[in-house]
């Protein structure tokens, strides 16, 4: 399980990176700042299944959840969401530290 998270993590680290590559180039090229975000990714990913989530989430869910929480997270970086996840999951991914000190012994 170790293995799966971090092989995400470095994964999603990596396509972090890419992204704040390619968002830097094209921020150059429009001479103005410019970066992808999460909602377009995910809009070209999933397609036609995209616009299904939101009425899923309002009627399976909350509507709150849809209009203030997840158009927000949407709007947010892709890059910086990638790399946010991915240091996440390597976090999780970690060697637990050895037990140094600790009387095991009673």
């Amino acid at each position: 399980m170790r293995f799966l998270l971090r092989l995400v993590g470095y994964l999603l680290v990596a396509t972090g990176f890419v992204m704040v590559v390619l968002d830097g180039a094209r921020s150059i090229a429009n001479s103005g700042l410019r970066f992808t975000a999460l909602g377009e990714v995910l809009a070209s990913a999933l397609q036609e299944r995209y616009g299904l989530l939101q009425p899923a989430i309002e009627r399976n869910i909350h509507p709150l959840l849809w209009d203030p929480v997840l158009l927000t997270l949407l709007q947010a970086p892709a890059a910086f969401a990638a790399l946010l996840l991915g240091f996440a999951l390597l976090w999780l991914g970690r060697r637990p530290e050895p037990r140094i000190g600790i009387v095991t012994r009673r």
